[in-house]
């Protein structure tokens, strides 16, 4: 159990020092009152890249494992520019595991799917 409290202190201390340094925000709170935490995604990569690999890897890992479970598919233009198309079920997956910038959430509003 102290193991535990020492764990869960670092991370404290972690999120703290991410947040002194601009490297992320409090972006708002769940209904139970938990902070949700936003990447500041123009420094990032530069003031915490040990981060900013993690947030990477972890996208990366949640996109593939929709794709694979048929939630969520991709195109390419000629430029070849991503276009992620999400199911309707894909797209709530997304949003509440965080791959989903937040400030893109704010702007898509209410979305009409229909499949793709």
């Amino acid at each position: 159990m102290f193991d535990e409290f020492e764990e869960e202190e670092e991370i404290m201390n972690k999120i703290q020092h991410y947040i002194e340094i601009g490297a992320i925000r409090i972006a708002g709170f769940t209904e139970d009152g938990e902070a949700i935490f936003e990447l500041n995604e123009n420094v990032t990569a530069e003031l915490a890249p040990d981060l900013w690999q993690a947030h990477e890897d972890y996208v990366e890992s949640e996109l593939i494992d929709l794709v694979n479970n048929d939630l969520m598919q991709v195109e390419y233009d000629e430029q070849l520019r991503a276009t992620y198309n999400f199911t309707e079920e894909g797209y709530q997956i997304a949003k509440s595991k965080g791959i989903i910038p937040i400030q893109d959430i704010e702007e898509l509003g209410d979305m009409d799917f229909r499949g793709y």
